[in-house]
């Protein structure tokens, strides 16, 4: 990783305002930073606004620190509003992208566009959360937001978020669950709302922000639950400029594509390799000047300047070379190319049947069987990779002797693979409710075999997310398994391998019943890049940023990712510990620590075995003030149910300020 050039000078002069309470229609004030020049009010500037639940004062102040001062000293203002019920805005918080969050934010944006610094121009800008909520509240079209940046976000929240992929569910929605959790029931900072005030706003969040993980538990298929907030129930809603950028070691990147294929305003992509971070500080490498393409985007949108950047390709995406397997890559070589529109026209692809001898160009009638142990899959990545720790995917030779292989003959030449891969087949299976996952992968000549692109399906979904249907016993049904996108160049030499499997532990929580799964018909389609492909764009800057946020570090952070086997009973457990170290917040005066780790344990032979648990401790304190939250969190995966366990610790330094447990079970549908 090249740290970005630190930038103290700028066009314009920039000032601060540390924080100032923006007024909701029910008395609730959110608590925002301000950044803007500071002849903003003889100067009117637009603003751009970053929304988010993940504290200001601590939890994004790094990135703020880079970002918004940047924004402020090119002419504009940089906004950073804590939602309601977070960070050190009144109120509580009980839930995900609800209408409240989008209520508030028409409100906040009202309140930009009015003050004396602004032109009334309004651009949102996110990552995750912030690119979510750019584009819902994009769809309620209020007059001041005039365009929209959206990083690793969805449009769909039932087909691609941490929830569920292909109708399975996703064991990040425990990892998410419990870090929601315990981020939602982080205090106010006393400095910023009153010594006087913060225990009592805390305790309110305490005793009404609730588990939102229950929730997402409660609603198995896509219902009206996941419709709200997801911009695919009308794309033409979302009529502003949308910029939308992924990476390929994150999981939000499917739905870049469909945004291009889909929205009916001017718009634009951009995917590299990068894992869930802004590209100019992401991983893997290359870091980008994101800052400086940004504002390139607000200039054409939020200024009138015409900057070239609609007279480019629709869409940029990195190409990348061939890497040995690594679970923590730095960078990945590769290229940049351009594409005109998605789908790509006159994309060409080639088709490859999965038959008992491997990956053939010729077909076989031969049926393949898929009757893997309950830990296959624990060479994946997690869901949605940090690029911070090495959780990306393993060499796949660990699948081997697990899932079902298939290997193709040596590539005659090199073959760059750009899009969805698809697999179609039709599959009986022994049980009403199975999975099924699909592993693509690139084997060197030495053996290696480097992770290219993954997709599962719960086969109930096969038609339908909203309703699903059981397997007939025995009887072939047709499916479709789409695979993410990647953008990999395979060079000449290598095989493309599918590892197929029934089971993909511990990334996706196992069916109900041990199921046995018959393959006919079975074609794996690899989409290609367009020989029309541009290759001559003009490249990146390289990545700058603001004067970073004043940090000493007290504690240096640590990461384990191990998997352990009991050889007296074959249960396997994956363990990862993230201990994110403890830092001296220079601006702030606080001193924040977090620590979390996970458990994922299953028996090879039992899908009932099933069980996560994942505990977090956040601690800050300043002089004689401490606040600390220790919060657990359990789902085991039962033959009828989920049962759900939480439990809260919250202490201040006079001792506990609230002690909370939740239980629950919740029947499984279809899942």
């Amino acid at each position: 990783m090249t740290d970005p050039i630190t930038r103290t000078e700028f066009p314009r002069a920039v000032r601060e305002i540390e924080n100032t309470w923006i007024p909701m229609p029910d008395g609730t004030r959110l608590a925002a930073r301000i950044w803007l020049p500071a002849d903003a009010e003889a100067n009117p500037v637009p603003a751009v606004l970053e929304y988010l639940p993940y504290r200001k004062r601590d939890g994004t102040v790094v990135r703020d620190h880079l970002t918004h001062p940047y924004f402020a000293g090119h002419g504009y203002a940089g906004v950073r509003v804590d939602m309601r019920g977070t960070g050190d805005s009144e109120g509580v918080c009980r839930g995900e992208y609800l209408q409240q969050e989008q209520d508030d934010a028409l409100v906040v944006l009202d309140w930009i566009a009015a003050q004396p610094w602004s032109s009334g121009k309004v651009g949102m800008m996110g990552i995750s959360w912030g690119g979510f909520n750019g584009l819902q509240i994009a769809a309620r079209q209020p007059e001041p937001l005039a365009a929209v940046i959206t990083l690793c976000s969805t449009d769909d929240r039932y087909a691609d978020d941490i929830h569920f992929m292909g109708g399975t569910i996703l064991t990040d929605k425990l990892t998410w669950g419990a870090t929601a959790f315990s981020i939602a029931n982080t205090p106010p900072d006393p400095a910023i709302v009153g010594a006087d005030r913060w225990r009592a706003m805390w305790q309110n969040r305490l005793e009404n922000n609730g588990l939102w993980m229950l929730d997402w538990f409660r609603h198995q298929r896509r219902d009206a639950f996941w419709q709200h907030g997801s911009i695919c129930e009308d794309y033409s809603a979302v009529t502003v400029p949308v910029y939308a950028i992924g990476g390929y070691a994150d999981g939000y990147t499917n739905p870049v594509f469909r945004l291009m294929e889909n929205l009916p305003g001017p718009r634009k992509a951009l995917v590299g390799p990068w894992a869930h971070k802004y590209p100019h500080f992401a991983n893997p490498g290359p870091q980008i000047g994101f800052l400086q393409e940004a504002l390139r985007w607000w200039d054409q949108h939020l200024k009138g300047v015409d900057t070239g950047i609609m007279d480019e390709p629709q869409i940029r995406v990195w190409m990348q070379d061939d890497h040995a397997p690594d679970p923590g890559y730095a960078a990945r070589p590769g290229h940049w190319a351009g594409l005109s529109a998605w789908p790509a026209p006159g994309q060409q692809t080639r088709v490859l049947h999965v038959t008992p001898g491997g990956l053939s160009d010729a077909p076989d009638a031969d049926p393949v069987t898929l009757d893997c142990p309950e830990t296959t899959g624990w060479t994946a990545q997690t869901w949605v990779a940090y690029g911070v720790n090495a959780d990306g995917p393993l060499d796949q030779n660990g699948e081997c002797g697990l899932a079902e292989t298939f290997t193709s003959a040596p590539l005659a030449e090199d073959t760059a693979i750009m899009g969805f891969p698809m697999l179609t087949a039709r599959v009986a299976s022994t049980v009403p409710q199975a999975n099924i996952a699909a592993v693509l992968s690139s084997v060197a000549p030495d053996g290696a075999a480097t992770f290219l692109s993954f997709g599962v399906l719960n086969l109930t979904h096969r038609d339908s997310h909203a309703t699903p249907e059981p397997l007939p016993a025995g009887q072939p049904v047709p499916i479709t398994v789409q695979l993410n996108v990647t953008g990999q160049t395979v060079p000449k030499g290598h095989r493309l391998r599918l590892a197929l499997s029934q089971a993909y532990w511990p990334l996706i929580w196992p069916s109900a019943d041990k199921a046995v799964l018959t393959l006919t018909d079975a074609v794996l389609t690899i989409p290609l890049l367009p020989a029309d492909a541009a290759l001559d764009l003009v490249p990146f800057d390289r990545a700058e940023g603001a004067e970073p946020a004043p940090l000493t570090e007290i504690a240096a952070p640590s990461y384990r990712r191990d998997r352990i086997i009991d050889c007296v009973t074959g249960t396997e457990t994956t363990h990862r510990h993230d201990d994110r170290g403890t830092y001296h917040h220079g601006h702030t005066g606080l001193t924040v620590g977090v620590d979390c780790e996970e458990r994922y344990t299953i028996h090879p032979a039992e899908p009932n075995s099933a069980t996560g648990a994942c505990r977090w401790q956040w601690r800050a304190t300043r002089g004689d003030w401490l606040a600390q939250l220790d919060t657990t969190v359990s789902v085991a995966a039962l033959a009828t149910h989920w049962r759900i366990e939480a439990t809260l610790i919250a202490t201040d330094a006079d001792g506990i300020v609230a002690e909370r447990r939740w239980a629950e079970d919740i029947p499984r549908d279809l899942v």
